[in-house]
């Protein structure tokens, strides 16, 4: 007969190192927040959001604006966010996480939403790119301002065709007025 041992419960270890998110892309003008959950593999390997080639923010902002933003550089692409009243950012600071899937995501640190907001005194709307983002829409909603859920920009979010994507996104960039 073998003999049965007691083994303690193994508790849940975290791996991989903390990720720190990237920076705000604001000026004080703007009007429309667009927040992510936090970026992927590919945009903290660039330092730039929505690097990975096959993330549609860029090629939706170009198709709402009528502008190539992939034709230019990643600077001349936030110079290009910045006049026409967006700002980028991610509900969260840093977390662990293998990979790039938001499922994925451990331990995170929510960044200072409310600390941005009141840098940019004629923002008229937030709007969450994705689930997990709009998972945050207690808090935003908190700072006084309208909060949309838009459809994921990832490319695992294949389930929305790139015109049903466009549809929402205009709509919600329309009410901030953000459509030339």
């Amino acid at each position: 007969m073998a003999e049965r041992v007691s083994r303690p419960a193994v508790a849940a270890v975290q791996t991989g190192p903390l990720l720190q998110g990237l920076p705000p892309v604001w000026h004080p003008r703007a009007r429309l927040l667009v927040l992510g959950s936090f970026p992927g593999v590919a945009s903290l390997q660039a330092g730039q959001y929505y690097a990975h080639p096959r993330n549609q923010f860029w090629p939706l902002l170009s198709a709402l604006w009528g502008v190539d933003l992939r034709a230019m550089t990643y600077a001349q692409r936030l110079d290009e966010l910045q006049r026409r009243g967006l700002a980028v950012w991610d509900v969260y600071a840093a977390c662990r996480r293998e990979g790039s899937l938001d499922s994925a995501i451990e331990s995170a640190q929510p960044n200072d939403l409310a600390g941005l907001v009141a840098r940019m005194p004629q923002m008229q709307a937030i709007a969450h790119n994705g689930g997990e983002s709009a998972r945050a829409m207690r808090v935003t909603r908190a700072l006084g301002l309208p909060a949309h859920r838009l459809p994921s920009t990832s490319p695992a979010n294949a389930s929305w065709s790139f015109e049903r994507k466009l549809q929402a996104w205009h709509t919600v960039f329309d009410v901030a007025g953000l459509l030339p």
